[in-house]
């Protein structure tokens, strides 16, 4: 009886992976941005720089950045530290986007959809409890092989530059 329990339970486990998988992800313009970057520029006015690593994962499901300030807090540790997953949500043909960054706090805010317009993903993330949105476009410039992030808080529907930066490979 347990023999039969067993299997009936990993066919049952097995259809419904099965049937709620996605098609592995592959996407050209994100290939373009797997690989090691210095991210420089400014971000709330000041100039920083950052190290991101760009990779698949899970399945080749979704690109993981792993971005780290090369500046430090009071403890010697980055003062800015983030894990940033993309990928694909095939039911309504967009990009998804989680931010997840020392600031900490998962909500609605970090978690965002877009649409590819060319060479550009944007991203729009939406703070409900906060009633405010923020803008980040990811800008690929093929001649030059480089990222641009261009990020901007909404405020009565006028764009706020936040953070202009540069992607360059290392």
């Amino acid at each position: 009886m347990r023999t039969i329990l067993r299997v009936v339970s990993c066919f049952i486990l097995g259809a419904g992976l099965a049937l709620g998988q996605q098609p592995t992800f592959h996407d050209q313009l994100l290939d373009k941005m797997t690989g090691d970057w210095v991210l420089q520029g400014t971000i709330a006015s000041k100039a920083t720089t950052h190290d991101v690593a760009v990779e698949w994962v899970l399945g080749h499901q979704y690109v993981r950045l792993h971005e780290v300030s090369r500046e430090k807090n009071s403890q010697g540790q980055p003062a800015y530290e983030a894990m940033v997953f993309i990928g694909w949500n095939q039911a309504s043909s967009e990009y998804v986007c989680t931010w997840l960054d020392t600031y900490g706090g998962m909500a609605d805010a970090t978690i965002a959809h877009a649409k590819r317009t060319g060479d550009e993903i944007h991203f729009i993330f939406k703070d409900k409890d906060k009633d405010s949105t923020f803008h980040t476009r990811f800008i690929y410039h093929p001649d030059a092989a480089n990222w641009e992030w261009r990020m901007d808080s909404e405020d009565k529907g006028a764009l706020k530059p936040f953070a202009r930066v540069t992607l360059t490979r290392k």
